[in-house]
């Protein structure tokens, strides 16, 4: 190998890595952005996830399904510090975050929707899109009052209005931004929640059903911003019970029965998968 080509090759390793937790840290841009191992949760008598396993790969759409009570939402509360694990790990971009608290599992990068929209009613759409990022300067005392601090509270604030209008704009509900968020339709809410999450900077979002409560034109608009937002570099995991969403707009489905992984892979193995259609799809998929 000439000298060219060894440094070639050396400036092409190092473009598929990434710093995470240390100095001496380092993951590659093609290891997965989470790992599930053995995850086990119990309430009382009952074993609601039993020995889960999965990866996400970074950049993907992937589909977590499942029957009711397969297990689905408790493995989603695990993830992001709802639920401590009782047994397992849960590894985030390099960095083990099993029973992390869920604001320290949102500051790594890791942010959730929920199936019902959770807005604060009584304050405005942009009022509640500016409450989102993190470490806000206006949150201490002394810097609202101190003079000079005061000063980049104000301009950290305008920063964030303007950061805000335009993740309004970016879902098409900028019109909505002096309304009252309790005024607003389901669809409408699972917008604002959607671009709220986008305001805390993550790397990788876990969906609760978006599509829940869904019409079919604003359903349409949704999938279009996921699609969007991963040629951005996001990451998605999403729960769903609308088979058409999970076969046709996921590279990657996971299948929950019982607490445990059933099945894993692309969505045509998934759709065929004799294991799958008996515990869930049913037999006219």
């Amino acid at each position: 190998m000439s000298d060219a080509d060894a440094t070639t090759s050396t400036e092409s390793a190092a473009s598929n890595e990434v710093t995470t937790t240390g100095a001496d840290s380092r993951r590659r841009l093609d290891d997965p952005i989470l790992e599930l191992e053995g995850v086990v949760k119990r309430f009382g008598g009952i074993t609601a996830v039993d020995g889960a396993s999965f990866q996400v790969e970074r950049g993907s759409i992937t589909g977590l399904i499942g029957p009711n009570g397969a297990g689905k939402s408790t493995t989603f509360n695990c993830i992001t510090g709802v639920h401590t694990p009782d047994e397992g790990s849960i590894v985030f971009d390099g960095t083990d975050i099993t029973g992390n608290a869920p604001h320290r599992v949102a500051n790594e990068g890791l942010v959730r929707t929920f199936q019902i929209a959770r807005e604060l009613p009584e304050m405005t759409v942009l009022e509640n899109m500016m409450l989102a990022p993190k470490d806000q300067l206006g949150e201490s005392l002394w810097r609202s009052v101190a003079p000079v601090s005061r000063q980049r509270v104000v301009e950290q604030e305008e920063e964030l209005r303007e950061r805000s209008w335009e993740m309004l704009e970016f879902f098409e509900i900028d019109h909505l931004a002096e309304e009252e968020a309790g005024n607003l339709s389901g669809g409408q809410r699972k917008l604002l929640e959607f671009a709220r999450a986008l305001l805390t900077d993550p790397e990788m979002l876990l969906l609760d059903e978006p599509m829940a409560g869904v019409n079919p034109s604003l359903e349409k608009k949704l999938l279009e911003h996921v699609h969007e937002l991963q040629d951005q570099g996001y990451t998605f995991l999403l729960v769903e019970h609308d088979m058409d969403v999970i076969m046709n707009h996921c590279e990657h489905v996971v299948v929950m029965h019982q607490g445990s992984v059933l099945a894993e892979g692309e969505a045509a193995e998934i759709k065929s998968n004799e294991q799958v259609i008996e515990a869930y799809l049913g037999g006219d998929v």
